[in-house]
């Protein structure tokens, strides 16, 4: 059994859809981000970033001994799940293959999902006298991520040979390109993978957990101090917590 730390959010999905990929077994705990589930001791060690998704496998394979293994950061966490199981990752004697792998990978954790999250926070959840500069800087560096990957599915279905975890990371922030404020009208072929992979029933199955739960702007930097304006204070509140 894999205990999923989720909450609905494109990073949340990305761990989502593996899981129903793969169909391993796994236990749901919803976290209320707005409330500072995040923040919790329990999940700190989990998480010590105080993001989620985080996983733990309580039945690891043999090779990491007796005890549970818990993985934070969703690459880390589809790579570790890939490799257990044996899907939707190039094996690790394929080494060419593994290398292209890992360099998409990283492609999405380092560019598509920080850039698309911060073009997010601008559009949707800061001040509205604070968000111009930063929609217009992150709306670009969006619109050239978007680039990327059409210029990479020139002549493919899916970003490596075969439909994979560089997939299933990058597609989340591609579905909700229109809430973004950007439109894939110029970028046909990201608009054909996009609707490719949406129509996977696993991935139906994970975009619509606890869809009512999406904030959806209700909670934003002018009224949520819990989810937004975080800094280093905000681990040392919830350490101290830990400790009286």
């Amino acid at each position: 059994m894999i205990d999923l730390y989720f909450a609905p959010t494109p990073n949340g999905w990305k761990a989502a859809i593996m899981l129903e990929e793969i169909g391993l077994d796994y236990r749901l705990v919803l976290m209320q981000l707005s409330e500072g589930d995040q923040f919790s001791p329990d999940f700190l060690s989990l998480s010590p970033n105080a993001k989620m998704p985080a996983i733990v496998d309580h039945a690891p394979d043999a090779a990491w001994g007796d005890e549970p293994v818990s993985v934070f950061e969703s690459g880390a966490i589809l790579l570790y799940l890939a490799d257990k199981t044996g899907q939707f990752a190039p094996p690790q004697s394929d080494l060419r293959a593994r290398k292209e792998m890992l360099e998409w990978l990283f492609w999405q954790v380092g560019n598509q999902g920080p850039m698309a999250g911060q073009l997010s926070h601008f559009r949707n959840y800061a001040p509205e006298d604070a968000r111009d500069y930063g929609f217009k800087r992150y709306l670009g560096e969006y619109d050239r991520n978007l680039g990327v990957l059409e210029h990479r599915l020139d002549g493919r279905d899916y970003l490596l040979e075969e439909y994979s975890i560089v997939d299933m990371l990058a597609f989340p922030w591609a579905f909700i390109a229109k809430p973004l404020g950007a439109s894939l009208a110029d970028f046909p072929r990201v608009a054909d993978w996009r609707a490719r992979i949406k129509a996977r029933p696993a991935v139906q199955r994970a975009i619509n957990l606890h869809k009512s739960e999406q904030n959806l702007g209700r909670h934003r930097a002018d009224n949520n101090t819990v989810l937004f304006n975080q800094s280093a204070a905000s681990l040392l509140l919830a350490t101290d917590r830990d400790q009286t």
